[in-house]
């Protein structure tokens, strides 16, 4: 591995660098788009059995909030609740964008580092390729040989940064896919609450739940 790496050339560095990068990204991004912890099950349904029992308080808003990224929303449409359905919403709308932003946090240069890794293994060749034939400028005996282990020496950059770009690619779009899915479940979660508390909605929240819960088992 070493000697492939020494191959490379400097060029190989940036790309280890970016590597490193993409598969920190990569774990921490797993971790934290689980939907267990950005879209508790049952989260709403809680939320609602506190309204019925009039045991909604501040310090359950704050609790509420540092539970989820979901929690956070909810928490933030409900202090407002009293303020009508209009205020509520937006209430609920800005505290979605901040959460959608933390939740997108490192995608960006995940998908950044898929597209120059190719780029910096292409360079990587070129550069190799230059010197390679520079080498065999004016020597007419050249050793075929000897220039067709320097070309695949030189591919190994290219090699190198695909290698890097393409599981940077698929987990860019696989995490990204998967924080659409949990934004356009916590936008549900978040009309279903906007609806009940307005009045809107005549459903037992807190009962549905369990009911939903025996039938899964």
């Amino acid at each position: 591995m070493w000697e492939l790496v020494k191959a490379g050339g400097w060029v190989m560095l940036p790309i280890i660098l970016c590597s490193i990068a993409a598969l920190g990204i990569i774990i921490e991004r797993l971790w934290t788009l689980r939907v267990s912890r950005v879209t508790p099950p049952n989260l709403l349904g809680q939320v609602w059995k506190w309204i019925q029992e009039r045991q909604l308080s501040n310090e359950k808003l704050r609790e509420l909030r540092a539970d989820s990224p979901l929690g956070e929303i909810l928490a933030a449409g409900l202090a407002n609740s009293k303020r009508g359905r209009d205020i509520m919403k937006e209430s609920i709308e800005e505290a979605a964008s901040r959460v959608v932003h933390e939740l997108e946090r490192y995608l960006n240069a995940l998908g950044t580092i898929a597209g120059i890794t190719p780029l910096l293994g292409l360079l990587g060749t070129v550069l190799a390729m230059i010197d390679i034939f520079g080498a065999f400028m004016g020597n007419s005996s050249a050793n075929p040989a000897l220039l067709a282990g320097g070309i695949a020496k030189a591919l190994i950059t290219t090699a190198s940064g695909l290698m890097v770009a393409i599981p940077a690619l698929f987990f860019h779009r696989f995490l990204t896919r998967r924080v659409d899915e949990l934004v356009v479940g916590m936008e549900q979660e978040a009309i279903k609450l906007v609806e009940v508390v307005q009045g809107d909605r005549n459903v037992d929240l807190a009962v549905e739940a369990p009911r939903r819960r025996g039938r899964r088992a």
